[in-house]
């Protein structure tokens, strides 16, 4: 790649190319660039499996092949390979793309106290940014001896490869050591892709790069919420699609097993129902049955899992799934009590063009590919359907090989759900906003229902037409007055009015300024869990389910405090990092009484050494509304 690169800047600069084309060649070695073992064992075992030495350099640039991860790599090259990579490199996570077993081992060359490495550089999948291969540049960005990414082209065509490049997505990072300033470009226009000559149009931003390559609030970095736990997951993770039914077999096997069947045979919801319309299938879900009691008790639907899905489980390399065939791959053991005593959930598409929520009945067993919240009040609907929470998201997921969000995007519950704040509103905030997602939830489910050659998806496309002012075929115009798509703009133009107003924003806030308002708030919200104090969603479900004791109610609070450990009483330690240090800040100011850096400052074990850190972090505060100042002290706002 470096030489083929010379040779375009010869022809760019020179309008020539160096005769001879290719000079001396003893510099390039024929090795695995990931992997060096001693031999092969009787068994195919890779013997002594470690990282390989890598030619000493200066620079570092590659193209890493575009393998994939889990399965793809298991069939690129078998699991003896891959067990001997895992050994060699037990840092990465086994979930990691391919690619990042390069990437990494540049980013520890650069780390080296003897190294001549000044940067490396590297082309790989865009999905370097979605949850498990960004673990890996998290960890290297954050190390003692820290990198820096100084260019980053999150998404970027793959030109001139197949006739449908357009959907080939890259990206490019070059890193150095430290912490630099870096650029970020992103693509903005993009034409003639199949050409020799294609056009791409950049904008660039400055200033520290994220490991999910943004820049700007580090919301990658955001921390798991207590006040969220055990209330998302994804659905059931089957492993044989013989548990699936379609309506007449469900039909059938309802007739003729016993009663007490209809709490095994099910309705099932896949992620593409729910953009769609639902496909009236079925499933069967055994969980909680042994094998001898579904054979005595339920024989013909024994019988219908004997020959659908044991022939399947059978052959799996996990054994749990073989042993116990008849149940799902993964059941969500830990998930379902937090559906008990439910009549609805929420439910969203996993990966999906648009991001929408939506309430399904607790009767409906969700496929793996929808992701479950066990919250069933309209408030926490309307949250979730906002403006605030659609940022959140795509400041946290992952693009799916297309060229921008809202072209399709991965929700991942750990990076998005999780640490996501909920609002503290008032009763009559969340009155508000529930009664708003409520008509929301009704009325496109109506026009469903009644408009059966409209889907969800369609709706919202017609929604992203109206809000971009474009025009309206007849056609499209008929599909905009049948699919509501008015009330559908007006409902979430109200809702999200509401939910600013419940977190005490201004209703004009720009994107980047939600995501950096929602990174402080996490921020906050996790130093009020260390020091004991958590705002739970579902409190009576939550606190029983953590083994705590409930405090009193406040007359305003809807999300319930619980004890937790006490801190101890030394002076706790200034955190280094910039997330923590906004926590710590904004924790100091809950007080009420206004103070000034040095007041904050003495409160910690570094004293006066962190006052700089302290004075920038509350400049910071007031800049996004949440400090007010007054002297050289200030306070925290309080949403009116």
């Amino acid at each position: 790649m470096l030489w083929l690169g010379y040779l375009q800047w010869q022809l760019r600069n020179r309008r020539t190319i160096a005769d001879p084309v290719l000079e001396k060649l003893d510099n390039i070695a024929t090795m695995d660039a990931v992997l060096a073992h001693d031999r092969v064992a009787e068994d195919g075992t890779l013997t002594n499996p470690r990282r390989p030495d890598w030619p000493d350099a200066e620079y570092i640039v590659g193209n890493p092949p575009f393998i994939g991860k889990g399965a793809a790599m298991r069939s690129a090259f078998g699991e003896r390979y891959l067990t001997a990579l895992w050994t060699a490199h037990p840092q990465i996570n086994r979930s990691a793309d391919f690619v990042m077993y390069w990437w990494d081992r540049a980013a520890e060359r650069l780390t080296e106290a003897d190294t001549r490495l000044k940067r490396f550089g590297f082309v790989t999948t865009n999905s370097i940014t979605q949850e498990f291969s960004q673990r890996v540049i998290t960890k290297r960005l954050a190390a003692p001896v820290p990198i820096g990414i100084v260019l980053a082209i999150p998404d970027h065509p793959w030109t001139k490869a197949t006739t449908d490049a357009a959907a080939v997505r890259i990206a490019m990072t070059v890193v150095e050591r430290g912490v630099p300033v870096g650029q970020r470009l992103q693509i903005v226009a993009e034409h003639g892709l199949d050409t020799d000559a294609p056009m791409l149009g950049f904008a660039a931003t400055s200033g520290r790069i994220n490991a999910d390559l943004s820049i700007g609030a580090n919301a990658a970095a955001a921390f798991a919420l207590v006040a969220n736990d055990g209330l998302s997951c994804n659905g059931m993770m089957l492993a044989a699609r013989g548990f699936v039914l379609t309506a007449a077999e469900a039909h059938h096997l309802l007739a003729i097993s016993p009663p007490a069947a209809t709490g095994i045979i099910k309705p099932y919801v896949g992620g593409a129902d729910l953009v769609r319309h639902l496909s009236n299938r079925w499933i069967i879900d055994a969980y909680g049955h042994d094998e001898t009691a579904l054979r005595t008790i339920f024989p013909a639907i024994y019988q219908h899992l004997l020959m659908t899905v044991k022939p399947v489980r059978d052959t799996n390399r996990r054994t749990a799934f073989k042993d116990r065939w008849w149940i799902f791959g993964e059941p969500r053991r830990t998930f379902r009590p937090a559906l008990h005593d439910l009549s609805r959930y929420i439910g969203t598409t996993e990966t999906a063009k648009h991001r929408i929520l939506q309430f399904l009945p607790a009767t409906t067993t969700p496929d793996h590919m929808v992701v479950c919240f066990a919250l069933d009040d309209g408030f926490s609907l309307g949250v979730l359907s906002s403006r605030a929470h659609l940022q959140w998201t795509y400041a946290n997921c992952g693009l799916i090989g297309v060229a921008r969000f809202e072209q399709g995007h991965r929700y991942t519950k750990s990076r998005i759900a999780d640490p996501f704040p909920f609002p503290d509103a008032t009763p009559d905030q969340r009155t508000v906003i529930g009664d708003l997602a409520e008509e929301l939830d009704v009325a496109r489910k109506d026009v469903l229902d009644t408009q059966t050659d409209l889907t969800m998806t369609g709706l919202y496309n017609l929604l992203a037409r109206l809000r971009s002012g474009s025009a309206f075929d007849p056609v499209a115009h008929d599909q905009r007055q049948r699919g509501r798509v008015d009330i559908l703009a007006q409902l979430h133009d109200r809702i999200d009015t509401a939910v600013a107003t419940a977190y005490g924003w201004p209703a004009d806030l720009s994107d980047t300024d939600i995501v950096a308002r929602l990174v402080a708030l996490n921020a906050a919200r996790h130093a009020e869990e260390k020091a004991g104090r958590v705002r739970w969603l579902r409190p009576d479900y939550q606190i029983a389910r953590a083994g705590l004791t409930a405090l009193p109610l406040p007359a305003r609070a809807e999300q319930i405090e619980a004890d937790l450990p006490a801190a101890p009483l030394r002076k706790p330690q200034f955190p280094r990092d910039a997330i923590g240090q906004t926590a710590a800040v904004l924790a100091d100011l809950r007080g009420g009484v206004g103070l000034t850096s040095d007041e904050i400052a003495r409160r910690y074990a570094q004293g006066q050494k962190v006052r700089p850190r302290i004075a920038a972090t509350l400049a910071a505060l007031a800049r996004l509304g949440h400090v007010a100042v007054d002297g050289d002290r200030h306070t925290l706002r309080r949403a009116a």
